[in-house]
């Protein structure tokens, strides 16, 4: 089958994407992960050891402190939880009266040596994004390995036990990601309302269990999933699809737009994606960025333009995605 070729991202915006005032710190502390998800952008696993080192967790702290225009510092990974500074990042953050947020895959609570997390995170009133890519126990497993999905609905209830999804101070939001294609029969994302009511209905029915909100997100070219398509020779349609369903309205909403992604080294990216992709953030001259020049410079906003790829098509497609969910 012979495959057309998309249009380029930036030929398809037309202009360039320009970056906002930075807000959002968000910050991949590491590839630990107790876990090895099938659809992980970051390819983490338990046999990964690359982690921030406290050089770099220093210079983020001091980042935090210099820099009041931060609103939302966002911690993920990997398991954010397992990987070093985590802690300190959460209390430097707490300190600075910035919201914090962090994305967790909820087993790792039960895990050796991290049992403590849950009273940490309502301790610091911290905002957790956790995974649960599906309501049914089979669809969880499948993508997240056996057992998961049980771990899960305990760390949920737990979550509520204290308080999470019901004082206004505990928020608690669910992530869904679509299955994995088995062949060129591609759907978006489901309206991110519906399914939030859907989730709800059958988490408080069946297991007692209360959230805030359910982000949908999609699962983008990059890291495993696109391994995954390029063995089952699907990744150039895929990617054709999230180009055919390009929606304009989800540019002003792009989270690239007013964050910074810092990575284990302190390099600074435009979004995770380009993280993982190795695309790094620019000034104006073309200078690569570090947690160390922002500081030196006394600067978050040198960016003038946010570098963009092909796999940004799945942040545009349909009612888009971020890491905040559908964007319209």
């Amino acid at each position: 089958m012979v495959q057309m070729a998309i249009t380029p991202f930036y030929e398809q915006l037309g202009l360039p994407l320009v970056k906002q005032k930075v807000q959002v710190l968000q910050v991949n502390l590491g590839k630990r992960c107790n876990l090895a998800c099938s659809h992980c952008h970051v390819e983490a696993s338990p046999k990964r050891t690359e982690e921030i080192s406290p050089d770099v967790c220093q210079d983020l702290i001091k980042l935090m402190y210099q820099f009041p225009q931060i609103k939302i510092v966002d911690l993920t990974g990997g398991a954010p939880e397992m990987n070093y500074g985590f802690k300190s990042l959460v209390e430097a953050a707490t300190a600075t009266h910035k919201q914090v947020i962090v994305r967790s895959n909820l087993t790792i609570f039960f895990a050796e040596g991290f049992t403590d997390i849950p009273d940490f995170l309502a301790e610091h009133h911290v905002h957790i994004v956790a995974s649960l890519p599906c309501y049914l126990a089979d669809n969880v497993d499948k993508m997240r390995g056996h057992g998961v999905f049980d771990q899960s609905i305990r760390a949920l209830q737990w979550l509520n036990s204290l308080g999470y999804g019901k004082d206004e101070n505990l928020i608690l939001d669910l992530v869904y990601n679509p299955q994995l294609p088995k062949d060129d029969n591609f759907s978006l994302t489901p309206n991110q309302k519906n399914l939030q009511l859907a989730y709800k209905n059958f988490l408080a029915a069946n297991f007692n269990i209360v959230f805030n909100h359910l982000l949908t997100i999609t699962n983008l070219p990059v890291g495993r999933t696109k391994l995954y398509l390029e063995r089952h020779h699907l990744y150039d349609q895929y990617l054709q699809f999230l180009a055919s369903h390009f929606n304009p309205d989800t540019v002003d909403n792009l989270m690239c737009r007013q964050e910074i992604s810092v990575d284990y080294l302190g390099n600074v990216y435009d979004c995770d994606f380009n993280q993982m992709m190795n695309l790094p953030a620019k000034t104006h001259n073309g200078e690569t960025l570090t947690i160390r020049k922002l500081l030196e410079f006394d600067s978050l906003d040198l960016i003038q333009e946010v570098q963009t790829a092909d796999y940004c098509y799945g942040c545009t497609a349909g009612c888009g995605s971020s890491c905040g969910g559908a964007l319209v």
